[in-house]
């Protein structure tokens, strides 16, 4: 996928987070798993710009806990108060989630990915889409946006009431 197919398919990720967050929590704090989710969407394609293969370290379940664990000390490092381990805590969560999608997504590629390198060669390729397929992309981006917009909106009806 290209980075709209992967913002939507973060927003999707995330949504049953932000929604819990929002709830229990603050409308503030959902909004915020949003906002992360959708900045990391397209982080394990940096490996575009590095000097390792495509697909490769990047896209590993080792390289999702990694920035995920990292994300989460840095959201409760800049918090402050007493919610600053719920911050890291949902901060953490919302990086692992979204870095999670990207796997999924690229996985419905014919090219595929290797989440387990290097324990594991195991390729995981559904072959549904091609990776630049613009109505695909598209298509997530529109479904994750609405989905997020509408669970914003509800939990904000809930949370006012």
């Amino acid at each position: 996928m290209y980075r709209p197919g992967h913002t939507g398919a973060a927003l999707l990720a995330v949504t049953p987070l932000a929604i819990a967050v929002g709830l229990v929590g603050t409308v503030r704090l959902s909004v915020l798993a949003f906002l992360v989710a959708a900045a990391v969407a397209s982080l394990p394609d940096i490996d575009n710009s590095l000097p390792v293969e495509h697909r490769g370290p990047t896209h590993t379940v080792w390289f999702v806990a990694a920035l995920a664990a990292v994300a989460g000390v840095v959201g409760w490092l800049v918090a402050s108060g007493p919610s600053a381990v719920i911050v890291g805590l949902v901060v953490g969560v919302a990086v692992g989630l979204s870095l999670t999608s990207h796997l999924v997504a690229d996985s419905i590629t014919p090219m595929g990915i290797r989440p387990f390198l290097p324990v594991s060669d195991r390729e995981f390729c559904f072959n549904i889409t091609p990776a630049k397929n613009p109505r695909a992309n598209s298509v997530l981006l529109t479904v994750g946006l609405g989905i997020a917009s509408s669970s914003q909106i509800l939990v904000s009806v809930l949370a006012s009431s």
